[in-house]
């Protein structure tokens, strides 16, 4: 199986380096990507391929449900480097359908560790009760709840230390909330969208 996937290596290398001559020089030199994704780590759902973004173009956290954790250091350590180091100024963080995690969370079942990993979705699903409670089925309720965790996890993000810091500089960071559907592969935009006049300290103000 290794064998395999190195063979698919050296002919992806063969096929892109005859495609774009010098495109391997070109990302060894410098990495400058536009987006920083924070995603599921759901292997039906590369963020690379279900955004059509080249590598070098988007730096990419994932973990499972793509939750926000407050303690999440390797997150925020990510955060921090695609934000201070790599100037990123648009963050994605993007959920799906179908989400294991999701459907994990919202199951009266044990499943090890990942059960303290899912506890903010626990939360949530309480938070929403009533508006999960208005869906018609249990893969409706699941759906929204993933929704739900997308536009908490824009809040996170936007209220976390190193956003705040970048936004008392100046930096015009947005925070995006996506969702992608495996059954037709496409992206939608969850409307919560936080940048530049809609951080927290602002609307106190």
């Amino acid at each position: 199986m290794l064998n395999d996937v190195l063979q698919r290596n050296r002919d992806w290398s063969a096929k892109r380096q005859a495609q774009e001559p010098g495109y391997f020089t070109r990302l060894a030199a410098l990495q400058a990507p536009e987006f920083f994704w924070i995603g599921c780590s759901d292997s039906r759902v590369p963020a690379n391929v279900v955004a059509g973004l080249d590598p070098g173009e988007v730096f990419v956290h994932r973990n499972v449900a793509n939750i926000v954790h407050s303690s999440d250091m390797n997150l925020l350590s990510a955060l921090e480097f695609a934000v201070e180091a790599l100037k990123v100024r648009e963050i994605i963080v993007c959920g799906h359908y179908g989400c294991g995690g999701i459907k994990a969370a919202t199951e009266d079942l044990p499943h090890g560790l990942v059960d303290h990993w899912l506890e903010p979705i626990r939360r949530l699903a309480r938070a929403y009760a009533v508006d999960l409670g208005r869906e018609p089925d249990l893969e409706g309720r699941r759906d929204r709840l993933a929704e739900f965790n997308v536009v908490e996890g824009v809040r996170r993000v936007c209220e976390t230390p190193i956003l705040q810091r970048a936004r008392r500089r100046g930096a015009n960071v947005r925070i995006h909330g996506l969702i992608y559907g495996l059954k037709d592969g496409r992206l939608r935009d969850l409307d919560c969208t936080i940048g530049p006049g809609h951080f927290k300290e602002e609307a106190a103000e």
